[in-house]
């Protein structure tokens, strides 16, 4: 049986009579990969950059050129590396995020939360030494696992939906969203993903002000070597609009990046791998390590 993995999402033209059978069709061609992201020329060489840390940002639920009309999205683009064809992976929301850190959008139905026993990114880093974190704001701490918290909602934070995380020690990785700063002051973990809460992210609010949330709370970082020495800064969306291409925002940045505009089509699983190949973790085995996903090349110094 094929799952929603290995579905190509072109759209079926309609025929004349609606059917349920058409109905089904479409739901799986609103859960798969964009067909452009099918169409991935070969990468080149991966050189591995001089980075011993990524943060990722997640915002929600624009296309990629109304969110780089943005001003502070604008001005990353433009002083980082842009990939101006990066896709994501499915509509709704959730199995962008869980796409993203375990290679795989299997046994994920729409946004509601569930629990998934396969590895995931967390896992590979802990078994090199390395460390991790999720920071969720308005999340509570503690391996809350309510569907909603204030403007929190757990189908934005992916690794709670793991088995391991769950019930285990790793459950202490995904913290209150409060703490980032302090840690930055601390110092990071390896591999950091940073989840807004709906307000901040656009979800529920729009780009504009998920433009301006971003700006007060990265720009100072930018100038922070302390924050800087090492990092990559990965700014994404989820998903674009329902309508249309799935394309959407992403830029990296850092003194690892050679700044520009990189049209090489990407998606989420070839983050992931990029990801990987940056910590040397290996692969989980999934669509990351599939011959479609390929490391991020050409913007590295």
């Amino acid at each position: 049986m094929w799952s929603p993995d290995h579905i190509a999402s072109r759209r079926p033209r309609l025929p004349f009579r609606w059917s349920p059978a058409i109905a089904v069709l479409l739901l799986l061609a609103c859960t798969t990969r964009p067909t452009a992201a099918l169409e991935k020329k070969p990468g080149g060489l991966f050189r591995r950059p001089a980075v011993t840390r990524v943060v990722v940002v997640i915002l929600e639920n624009e296309n990629g050129g109304v969110a780089l009309e943005q001003p502070f999205l604008k001005k990353l683009a433009s002083s980082g590396a842009y990939l101006s064809n990066y896709y994501a992976l499915a509509h709704p929301s959730q199995p962008n995020y869980i796409g993203l850190v375990s290679g795989s959008i299997d046994g994920v139905q729409g946004n509601r939360i569930g629990t998934l026993n396969r590895r995931h990114l967390g896992d590979l880093l802990s078994e090199k030494r390395l460390t991790w974190k999720s920071y969720a704001e308005d999340y509570p701490g503690g391996c809350d696992l309510r569907s909603h918290i204030r403007n929190y909602v757990r189908r934005h934070e992916p690794f709670l939906s793991f088995k391991d995380v769950q019930e285990g020690a790793a459950c202490a990785n995904v913290r209150p969203g409060e703490e980032f700063d302090r840690d930055v002051q601390a110092g990071l973990a390896n591999f950091v993903l940073y989840v807004p809460n709906n307000d901040h992210n656009g979800h529920d609010t729009g780009v504009k002000v998920a433009d301006r949330w971003l700006r007060s709370k990265f720009e100072p970082l930018l100038t922070n070597k302390q924050f800087m020495k090492g990092t990559l800064l990965v700014v994404t969306f989820d998903e674009a609009e329902n309508r249309g291409p799935n394309k959407i925002y992403t830029v990296l940045y850092g003194d690892s990046v050679t700044p520009g505009v990189y049209d090489d089509v990407y998606d989420h699983y070839d983050l992931l791998r990029t990801i990987e190949e940056i910590f040397g973790l290996g692969t989980l085995g999934q669509h990351d390590a599939a011959a479609a996903a390929r490391p991020i090349t050409k913007v590295w110094r």
